[in-house]
């Protein structure tokens, strides 16, 4: 028995003949361009439904738009990223373009550079960057091939757009938090970092940035204890097994991130101690781990929902107008206490 032959592929001339318009009224439906009536764009909305046609992506990349959004995320394993990515999504949920993902290999600046350029080999019409590490001049090269959003670096360009989230705020409104229930031993978790460049402009720095300003401030600068592993659930666990060690060790532990937060838990579990009774554990961004109830950690809430709604937007506007002036978008954090802190042991 022969195979079926392949169905021929509805074609816009096929979709103007059923809608009974010109090829150049379906062509300005699909482009969303202006001459089309309400009525024209339902009558060729309809058609396209009853038909089943598909644009040809390849023959819209050669006119010049490909209506495809690359994301590079730094790292699938973080649960804070897709909350990012929700919120990309969900701003073009109404628009005819598709999202796809490169994931960047966690801080490797050669595996950022293979995404990203494969995504503008294949002509994708914008790319949203989400806590890259590469240097801000490869950022800026990118941005001048294709429109672009950088998420998370503290930095400006006069190329690309920004979101970021206010850190240094962020982190010292937790550690605001532990003070107030009475802590002094506050020891914090952060990802390691040498750039010079990145030191200034990535959040991880700039929470550590804060953890130090804040104790500073609070007449705690002597109590101030820094271990430096990776934004990873092992770096939790390594940090805590580094801070168990200490002579003194701290009665409340600020996690940068969520994810290393769920690396300290497993330690203090295995080491045979309570949170918070033996010590409180905090983290940051508030993903939908933090909120689990038997885990309830508090963290440190920075919308990342919207966050991914706001570089989809400025993403947007940019492909529309490549010469805009770019934008800095930066979010207020807010704190979540949950039941991970508490007062110190007496």
């Amino acid at each position: 028995m022969e195979p079926p032959a392949p169905q021929r592929r509805v074609t816009i001339v096929d979709v103007a003949r059923h809608a009974q318009v010109s090829t150049t009224a379906v062509s300005k439906v699909l482009r969303n361009a202006y001459g089309a009536s309400p009525e024209m764009r339902a009558k060729v909305r309809r058609a396209i439904d009853e038909l089943g046609y598909r644009p040809n992506a390849a023959a819209r990349g050669l006119r010049g738009q490909t209506y495809t959004i690359g994301v590079m995320l730094p790292d699938i394993r973080n649960p804070f990223f897709p909350e990012i990515l929700d919120g990309i999504t969900d701003h073009l949920a109404e628009t005819d373009y598709q999202v796809f993902l490169g994931p960047g290999g966690c801080n490797d600046e050669k595996a950022e550079a293979r995404v990203t350029d494969a995504m503008i080999d294949r002509g994708m019409d914008g790319i949203i960057l989400i806590a890259p590490v590469s240097s801000r001049a490869r950022l800026e090269r990118i941005a001048s091939a294709v429109p672009a959003v950088v998420v998370g670096r503290h930095g400006h360009s006069t190329v690309y757009d920004t979101v970021t989230d206010d850190d240094v705020a962020g982190a010292a409104m937790l550690v605001g938090h532990l003070v107030d229930l009475g802590h002094r031993r506050i020891a914090h978790i952060e990802h390691h970092e040498t750039d010079p460049t990145r030191i200034a402009e990535m959040p991880n720095a700039q929470r550590a940035d804060g953890y130090r300003h804040a104790m500073r401030s609070l007449g705690l600068a002597e109590e101030i204890d820094i271990v430096s592993t990776t934004y990873t659930q092992e770096g939790g666990y390594e940090g805590a097994k580094q801070l168990l060690a200490r002579p003194r060790r701290p009665t409340a532990v600020f996690a940068g991130a969520d994810i290393v937060a769920m690396g300290v838990l497993e330690a203090l579990t295995e080491a045979g101690l309570s949170v918070p009774g033996d010590i409180s554990v905090a983290g940051y961004d508030n993903t939908t781990f933090a909120s689990f109830g038997p885990i309830s950690l508090t963290s440190v809430d920075q919308a990342g929902h919207e966050i991914g709604g706001n570089a989809a937007r400025l993403l947007l506007e940019r492909i529309a107008d490549r010469r805009k002036a770019p934008v800095q978008v930066k979010l207020s954090p807010t704190l979540v206490p949950r039941r991970t802190t508490a007062p110190p042991p007496a």
